[in-house]
């Protein structure tokens, strides 16, 4: 069973990494949720099998269940739920301005690459780039 488990936070792993590297917003909230999925699949699995609960004078200290694991469990899905909606809320503001959920190249990072082949850029080729950077939300 354990294997089984292992399998699935693997697989949940796989397509939560696939889906954060897409470019866009929809995706990427669904892969970070794969992943929190994954990440509490896999604690709970390392917590081993069940036992008594954890209640002093209760009974004997080695048929308690480890309760680590599922507080690690609960911390992490209080986290994935605080970025969750963050990250839905910058989703929804993308969406207001731009009409479409998907992240655009950032343009300083595009001059920064040409800088890197050659050793300044042209006045007018940064111009161009500035210019081309405030006029891209003009058009919706």
């Amino acid at each position: 069973m354990s294997v089984l488990l292992a399998f699935t936070a693997a697989v949940l792993f796989a397509l939560g990494t696939w889906l954060l590297l897409q470019r866009r917003l929809t995706r990427i909230v669904i892969g970070l949720g794969l992943i929190g999925h994954g990440t509490n699949i896999l604690l709970l699995t390392s917590g081993g099998g069940g036992g008594l609960p954890p209640v002093i004078g209760e009974g004997d200290k080695a048929d308690f269940a480890d309760p680590l694991p599922q507080a690690l469990a609960l911390t992490a899905i209080v986290i994935t739920f605080g970025v969750m909606a963050f990250l839905l809320a910058m989703a929804y503001r993308s969406w207001q301005l731009t009409h479409d959920d998907v992240v655009a190249d950032d343009l300083e990072d595009r001059m920064i690459e040409r800088r890197r082949g050659k050793d300044e850029l042209d006045d007018a080729d940064d111009a161009n780039l500035e210019n081309a950077s405030d006029s891209s939300g003009d058009d919706r």
